[in-house]
């Protein structure tokens, strides 16, 4: 068994007992390279994330935190690696489209950062590059509830994950001004349709 399997397996556990709720997991391809595209409240995200979908997914996350001495080899271990933000960090990038084109997972939050408001922000372009450079899927994800599940009693934890969009799918009419941003919108769109979980 491997470390993520392990950590994996042990918050899966601890969710089920905070009667967290998952739709959409037949959403997720088998195989081949996926795009999970992540709304994000708080730092549990990417675990709650992670832990939902049946596959090894693998996280863009800022280098601030893998200086932390404990917390930073943990992530690097579970397969997250450091983006500097606000730069068009080229390792970052080529790092994301290894895992892509090795047919694995990678998951995004393409608001940049945590919505203080809770309600979905406006996507970065930078997904779409990676989406059609890998040929990748990218799939919706809502996460609900994660912002004071620890901090303020064990709330309703929900996740839904939409159906794939693929470029195919995407494709920009012609005249408009910022192709990649208007797809980082389409994409942004489907995550706020998202249903609530019931």
């Amino acid at each position: 068994m491997t470390f993520y399997s392990f950590a994996k397996g042990i918050f899966r556990l601890q969710f089920r007992l905070m009667g967290w709720k998952v739709q959409g997991v037949e959403n997720i391809p088998c195989e081949g390279p996926v795009i999970l595209a992540i709304n994000h409240v708080s730092m549990w995200d990417p675990v709650v994330a992670a832990c939902s979908v049946p596959r090894h997914v693998s996280f863009m996350a800022k280098e601030e935190l893998f200086s932390l001495p404990i917390l930073g080899k943990i992530f690097s271990r579970l397969g997250a690696f450091p983006v500097k933000r606000g730069h068009g960090d080229m390792n970052a990038i080529r790092q994301s489209l290894a895992i892509l084109k090795g047919g694995g997972v990678l998951g995004l939050f393409p608001e940049g950062t945590r919505s203080k408001t809770g309600e979905i922000q406006k996507g970065m372009p930078g997904m779409v590059l990676l989406m059609e450079k890998s040929q990748a899927s990218v799939v919706p994800v809502k996460v609900r509830g994660t912002k004071h599940m620890f901090t303020k009693g064990w709330g309703k934890i929900t996740i839904v994950l939409g159906q794939p969009l693929t470029a195919e799918m995407l494709k920009a009419p012609e005249g408009v001004e910022n192709r990649r941003e208007w797809i980082a919108d389409r994409i942004m769109q489907a995550m706020i349709e998202l249903p609530e979980a019931k």
